[in-house]
């Protein structure tokens, strides 16, 4: 397996005009603020896309993008594996912000959702807090809640993946409609 090529936000932001930038967050992330002129499309929905990821390869360099650079570099591997070479953001939306570019944020975004880490950390961290609720006024067994929760973020840091965020990116808030899937896919094919 290779090591997807990186782009620090300097060298990103000096040839947004060459690259096809595909954000690989959830619409609610996006939605939030994103790279101008990126395409949407969840890390889940990727492999809908690869026929037209394929192509947009074949004509220019394809940078994928998260929020941190961890799920970006997941979606270059998979690509990679089918033929699609691709680039990553190092850092990530949080790196470009940090050193000072803008986001974009479509027109009529009310408040900004929240990142899929911030939900990993709220769903965890409720979690955990109801197995020690529970482990104390109901049963002590209950407590097993709380240490499954602990495991699965240790092999989440191990492994560099989390299934909790696999399955809050199923949640309605956190999924494409499907119109703009498409809608996304038909700008994709017209770049």
């Amino acid at each position: 397996m290779t090591t997807p090529t990186a782009l620090d936000p300097r060298q990103a932001r000096a040839r947004l005009h060459e690259l096809t930038i595909v954000d690989v967050r959830t619409p609610g992330e996006y939605a939030g603020g994103h790279i101008p002129g990126a395409l949407n499309i969840p890390l889940d929905q990727l492999d809908r896309a690869l026929p037209d990821l394929r192509t947009a390869a074949q004509t220019g360099e394809v940078l994928v993008v998260c929020a941190s650079g961890a799920r970006s570099e997941n979606a270059c591997r998979m690509l990679a594996e089918n033929g699609v070479h691709t680039a990553t953001l190092a850092g990530g939306t949080g790196a470009w912000a940090a050193q000072g570019h803008d986001l974009h944020r479509p027109e009529g975004t009310r408040k900004a959702a929240w990142g899929m880490e911030r939900q990993v950390r709220l769903t965890a961290g409720s979690v955990v807090l109801l197995g020690l609720g529970l482990s104390k006024f109901v049963h002590p067994a209950f407590r097993l809640l709380s240490a499954g929760i602990a495991g699965g973020l240790v092999f989440s840091a191990v492994t560099n993946s989390c299934g909790m965020a696999a399955l809050l990116a199923k949640l309605p808030h956190n999924r494409p409609r499907k119109a703009d899937l498409d809608a996304t896919l038909a700008r994709l094919r017209n770049n």
